[in-house]
């Protein structure tokens, strides 16, 4: 399967048995339209240039309507 995911302004806090940890939320669609939601909370570039990567990863847009108010099914 491949997505397509978009970062947004939005992060959520996961709460885990070892405690929080903040994360952003990323929208997108797999190959065949289904939207999708990624709960990033590492990411770093494998190659290539690390400035320009940085400087990509603050362009965000704000979240979708239905991932403004954070729906409780989708808390772990």
């Amino acid at each position: 399967m491949k997505i397509t995911v978009e970062s947004t302004t939005k992060i959520v806090q996961l709460e885990g048995h070892v405690g929080g940890v903040p994360a952003r939320v990323w929208e997108g669609t797999t190959e065949r339209g289904v939207r999708v939601v990624a709960l990033v909370t590492r990411i770093t570039p494998l190659d290539g240039d690390s400035a320009q990567f940085e400087q990509e990863l603050q362009e965000c847009r704000p979240p979708s309507p239905d991932i403004q108010a954070w729906p409780l099914r989708l808390i772990l």
